[in-house]
């Protein structure tokens, strides 16, 4: 039974190392495709998303619909809307395939989804020189609505939902409870 138990640990860790090469590599991915768009459109680091219409600002975060696109083209700005609808799909589709429970599943998904973020900006940094800081302000995602702030927020955040999902995913959020002999 121990072998069994040792051996359930042991392909859990192998899929979590999965899931962060995956996250890693979809951040890389995702770097080369914003240094891309950048470059076809022209755009230039310090850009400002100038708000129309603030639906909720909390400071780290705002959730707005921009004055202008910062892809400038309409055509340009639905075909990233629905990439960034098909990342979600694909997080949610490896965050299935990486585990039997749903709480795992969920965990799963978010070990994909805040590696990803991180590498893509590591990456991001790497390629284009960019963010120069963490003050540096960024268009998080457009699905609702546009999401800005500076890049702070999402390293932050993402660091810290992937230290507690790769917790329940580990360990099937379940704490370890160390058992002793009754030997002294």
């Amino acid at each position: 039974m121990a072998g069994t138990a040792e051996g359930n640990r042991g392909g859990v860790r192998l899929r979590w190392a999965a899931l962060l090469a995956f996250g890693t590599g979809f951040g890389y991915v995702e770097a080369a495709v914003v240094t891309y768009l950048r470059r076809v459109i022209g755009y230039h680091a310090g850009y400002q998303v100038g708000a129309q219409r603030v639906y909720l600002d909390l400071g780290a975060i705002a959730f707005v619909q921009p004055q202008h696109s910062v892809l400038v083209d309409p055509v340009l700005t639905q075909v990233e809307v629905a990439r960034e609808a098909a990342t979600i799909l694909m997080l949610v589709a490896i965050g299935i395939v990486a585990a039997e429970t749903w709480g795992r599943r969920l965990a799963a998904f978010f070990i994909a989804f805040t590696v990803w973020d991180l590498t893509y900006y590591l990456f991001l940094r790497v390629i284009d020189g960019w963010p120069t800081s963490l003050l540096d302000r960024d268009v998080f995602f457009l699905i609702p609505v546009t999401w800005v702030g500076p890049v702070a927020t999402a390293v932050v955040a993402s660091a810290l939902v992937l230290v507690i999902a790769s917790w329940v995913y580990v360990t099937g959020g379940r704490r370890r409870v160390a058992r002793t002999t009754g030997s002294s």
